[in-house]
């Protein structure tokens, strides 16, 4: 063969071989965060916790296209939107409209809900042990906790004989919700007016009623939309109007509130990243179990109760998993 010749055949293959290997590398898969809202931070970190302990780094070999939007009607959009991406996998995270959304735009790709209650009873999951189809997650109890929340809530602020319930009207589990806590609040003898907010300007005039009736502690639904939108305002209105209130999150008790009694939601978020990085690896949704927690946290607040004048019981206090002063 001549110089020439041998050149050309080695310039050819020193083009075609990076070709080749770039055909070979595996093409870096992609998730859809699909949310009705900013995603809260200590969930999303813990998320991506969970994916790292599978082996994938967002930015490295996992790509995270998200979708948040806080405007339920729209989510059916950003969900198609997900599917014509092609995306290899959506977490749904936030209130049930999202993970709905998310099942009605496909039935092939897999589905995450890191944080969800009732999924069985929503239609979203055959049942728990064994989901079915493309779409499994997590199940906090949120709502299943509220009547315990009265109860603590009356505990620690025993002269309490109007307790307002806030809620969020557009959810659609809210009317249950409010059946099984008036309930536990007639047993306990307390009055429980309802207040509505859906929307940051309806919660201060929920407070303004709360303010009117006298009430003498607030209990908060466990909406995303209060989780995501609301903490730093609901803390914040119940010091200034100086309401004790319970909430479902760590979150709000670390941020000035009360108490709050709950699953750890970044918890379930990292175990929702867990569950993300095995599927990616080929484990299929029905074959993974829905998860509930199997504990659950109270937090309060000492120095914001001193600043409310609460005495809190030593028996509560004995109870708490984290005690902040």
């Amino acid at each position: 063969m001549s110089a020439r010749r041998e050149f050309l055949v080695g310039l050819g293959a020193a083009i075609l071989w990076p070709l080749a290997a770039r055909a070979q590398q595996k093409r870096v898969p992609v998730i859809g965060y699909l949310s009705g809202g900013p995603p809260g931070p200590s969930s999303l970190a813990m998320f991506r916790q969970g994916l790292s302990e599978t082996g994938y780094v967002e930015g490295q070999n996992v790509t995270i296209e998200y979708r948040l939007e806080d405007h339920y009607d729209r989510l059916p959009a950003m969900a198609s939107d997900l599917v014509g991406r092609k995306v290899d996998l959506i977490v749904a995270a936030g209130a049930l409209p999202v993970a709905l959304a998310a099942k009605s735009a496909t039935s092939t790709i897999p589905i995450i809900f890191p944080s969800l209650s009732d999924p069985v009873e929503n239609g979203l999951v055959a049942s728990l042990a064994r989901p079915g189809g493309n779409i499994t997650g997590f199940s906090p109890f949120q709502f299943e906790l509220m009547p315990k929340r009265l109860e603590l809530l009356t505990e620690l602020v025993p002269q309490a004989r109007v307790i307002a319930l806030l809620v969020n009207p557009t959810d659609p589990r809210t009317e249950r919700l409010i059946r099984d806590v008036q309930e536990a609040a007639r047993a306990k003898g307390v009055q429980l007016p309802i207040l509505k907010a859906g929307s940051e300007s309806e919660i201060d005039a929920a407070f303004t009623t709360l303010v009117q009736l006298h009430a003498g502690a607030l209990l908060v639904f466990p909406d995303p939309f209060f989780y995501v939108r609301g903490k730093q305002q609901l803390v914040a209105l119940a010091s200034r109007h100086a309401v004790p209130a319970l909430y479902a999150w760590r979150d709000f008790a670390i941020s000035g509130g009360l108490i709050s009694y709950g699953a750890s939601i970044p918890g379930l978020f990292r175990e929702a990243g867990i569950y993300a990085g095995r599927i990616l690896k080929g484990e299929k949704p029905a074959d993974l179990p829905v998860q509930q927690p199997t504990r659950f946290e109270l937090v309060i607040n000492l120095k914001t109760a001193k600043a409310l004048g609460l005495s809190v019981p030593q028996a509560l206090l004995a109870r708490a998993d984290e005690v902040i002063e």
